[in-house]
């Protein structure tokens, strides 16, 4: 714990979960002049609170709110982390914890399912991206903070609590009882699709994510020839930053630029290469025993609207160096980057320090990546949030934005499935995007979900890499 005082971890992460953290020291160093009007007003407001609230207030509790009130008024994902928090932020980046496996955000002062996490309680009860969750247990969520709601829904497993949900479309709040768990989230899942298309999900970065990963496909490469590979980051709402420069780097060339950020501090100026420098944490390449095919094998990259963060850094920096194809839908738009700043006594600050773009210099901040062939899931009935519908999100630059809006789209005009129709399980025969992307591998023609749209692209089955 003396090492996390000293100095920061790097993490990305969709909205309320596992966010990107860089070691900006000089931050904390730099005393700025105080307003000394403004801190009196302050001294005003504390002193009339002590001595004339209704019932007393403990000096810790005022102060605590006064500093959350300072984070959680700049934008989405800025907070401070109390002792319990912060301890969950570094048991989360580990890949286990005890909760519901929901990542979530606030919209209008309740919680926002984002995504369910796999294989876990929400998901197997049925939440859904978009469903507003406006009671826990007898507890009504409006005025709580994010950290105190995510605090309330993590607990022991075997324990259970209530949620109350209220879905567009339905016509009465939705009351689910959900038990709590371990939550084991495994990162990376792989599976020969079908003789020489390989498949590999990458479902969130975490510490062992890129060793999982080099597993996966020296297992895939050892069944046979690979002739396609479909890296798989839909629902994937990021994680670690080291992580993401190195699934990036297991595709692209050495010392190729993989990410860069950008702030006002100088330590916020940062690019992150293909290089062990950039991605080995402990100093040891765990890329180094990949195969060599690795580099050139025709790739496909799927994403969504749940894919964020460090998984559109990935994204972003194959589909920059035309290493990949994307296919999928326009992705969340988390481009922002958060700083982990410990305060002592166990707890931290995440303060929103820099933007990320990608190699040719797109932020992707409140846009998101865009595919390359826009195929839709017939099974998504989710109402996605991105981050441009969160409140107080950091804008995008209007040069960025008018350049992006002039590139090329291709949006099917897809027919809404049931509400009750079940997603269809990824990387099953049945996962229609999937069925496209290894369509496009093999050189045949890519349709939408839609029988009615006309979307096709016959590609040249070869993609390769930028030297």
């Amino acid at each position: 714990m003396q090492k996390l005082r000293n100095i920061g971890f790097i993490l990305l992460g969709a909205v309320a979960g596992v966010l990107v953290s860089l070691n900006f020291q000089a931050i904390a160093e730099r005393r700025p002049s105080l307003p000394i009007e403004e801190l009196r007003a302050f001294t005003e407001v504390f002193g009339a609170i002590k001595t004339n609230y209704v019932e007393p207030v403990e000096d810790k509790k005022l102060i605590t709110e006064a500093i959350n009130g300072m984070l959680t008024g700049l934008d989405p994902h800025s907070a401070y982390l109390d002792q319990e928090a912060f301890k969950e932020l570094q048991v989360g980046t580990q890949g286990q914890f005890g909760g519901l496996g929901i990542e979530v955000g606030m919209e209008d002062g309740f919680v926002k399912v984002i995504s369910p996490i796999e294989d876990t309680p929400a998901f197997r009860a049925g939440i859904k991206p978009g469903d507003l969750i406006i009671k826990l247990d007898e507890t009504p969520v409006k005025g709580m903070s994010l950290n105190d709601a995510v605090k309330k829904m993590r607990g022991k497993p075997n324990t259970q609590i209530t949620l109350t949900i209220s879905r567009k479309g339905e016509s009465a709040p939705m009351i689910v009882t959900l038990t709590r768990a371990v939550i084991r989230v495994q990162s990376v899942k792989s599976k020969m699709y079908e003789p020489g298309y390989a498949w590999v999900r990458v479902s969130q970065f975490q510490e062992g994510t890129a060793e999982a990963m080099v597993k996966h496909i020296e297992g895939l490469f050892k069944q046979g020839q690979v002739k396609g590979l479909v890296l798989d980051l839909r629902n994937d709402p990021g994680g670690l930053l080291h992580g993401a420069v190195a699934i990036s780097s297991a595709f692209l060339p050495q010392k190729t630029l993989v990410v860069s950020t950008d702030g006002r501090a100088e330590d916020s100026r940062k690019k992150f290469y293909a290089s062990p420098e950039d991605y080995a944490r402990r100093g040891d390449d765990v890329l180094r025993s990949l195969p060599a095919a690795v580099k050139t094998v025709p790739m496909v990259v799927l994403v969504n609207g749940g894919s964020a963060s460090a998984s559109e850094i990935v994204a972003g920096a194959l589909q920059d160096h035309k290493r990949a194809k994307v296919i999928g839908t326009q992705t969340f738009g988390k481009g922002s980057v958060q700083t982990i700043m410990p305060l002592g006594n166990n707890t931290a600050i995440k303060l929103t320090t820099a933007r990320y773009y990608t190699p040719s210099g797109r932020s992707i901040q409140a846009l998101g990546i865009t595919p390359d062939i826009m195929v839709e899931d017939p099974t998504d009935t989710a109402i996605r949030v991105r981050e441009a519908d969160l409140q107080r999100h950091l804008e995008n630059s209007a040069a960025q934005q008018k350049e992006q809006a002039s590139a090329p789209r291709v949006k099917p005009a897809a027919p809404t499935p049931p509400a009750d129709q079940k997603p269809t399980e990824m990387g099953s025969k049945e996962d229609f995007q999937l069925q496209q992307a290894v369509a496009f591998l093999k050189g045949e023609p890519v349709k939408s979900q839609s029988p009615t749209v006309a979307q096709t692209e016959t590609p040249k089955p070869a993609v390769k890499p930028v030297n």
